[in-house]
């Protein structure tokens, strides 16, 4: 179950301004990449539900975060329905999220106060989220949507919480450019756990990644 509430978890997400996105079948190799952000500087962590079995390897590591890692906030990614989302808060996740907004996901997450955050590219989509009591929403694909749709949406709906994932860089032009347009969070996946980096196991390589981005977030955000 969460060991975190909701209003604790979306603060974290706004104040550090970074979610990494990881996927690996191994657990050790899981943990290693989890202990290298968390020497970054990392608080949230999302670990995505793409393969057989994730939900066992992610359960290790809600347990392994909980033991080793005070102050790690786990949740799960790439949820598209509401069963599953049910079995990952049974095995600790403290938030939700998915590529598309899927509305009966939403109560079993309000039920046990946690933030789902779904997948939006449009004004409607957004404002059904919202509707249903999302208080975030994710903007994917990112490199897709791009920087305008983020302050196109808040134009109009200047209360919008976005996080922006897909297409997200360590870099200070691309991450400028998300929140100048005044994203709240960004997720970041493939460019922040590089395959060889990954392959080589240099886990002091994700953690001066996961450094300078958080270092970079902090310059652009203010």
């Amino acid at each position: 179950m969460a060991k975190y509430s909701k209003i604790k978890v979306l603060s974290a997400a706004a104040e550090s301004g970074l979610i990494p996105v990881f996927y690996n079948s191994d657990i050790e190799t899981s943990k290693s990449v989890l202990k290298a952000c968390y020497d970054g500087g990392i608080r949230l962590f999302e670990f995505t539900n793409r393969g057989d079995f994730a939900h066992e390897v992610f359960g290790e590591l809600v347990k392994y975060a909980n033991s080793e890692l005070p102050g790690m906030i786990m949740g799960a990614g790439s949820i598209v329905d509401a069963p599953t989302a049910a079995l990952y808060i049974q095995f600790g996740a403290n938030f939700i999220v998915g590529p598309m907004f899927n509305p009966a996901i939403a109560p079993v997450c309000n039920r046990r106060n946690i933030p789902y955050i779904p997948g939006c590219c449009s004004a409607t989509e957004v404002g059904n989220a919202y509707e249903a009591g999302c208080d975030v929403c994710k903007a994917f694909p990112g490199d897709v949507l791009g920087p305008s749709f983020v302050k196109g949406i808040k134009a109009p709906m200047p209360w919008t919480q976005i996080l922006v994932t897909g297409g997200v860089k360590p870099e200070e032009a691309n991450l400028a450019g998300w929140f100048k347009a005044g994203a709240t969070c960004v997720g970041m996946g493939s460019n922040l756990f590089p395959k060889d980096v990954i392959k080589a196991g240099d886990w002091a390589a994700i953690t001066d990644l996961c450094k300078n981005a958080l270092e970079i977030i902090n310059k652009v955000k203010h």
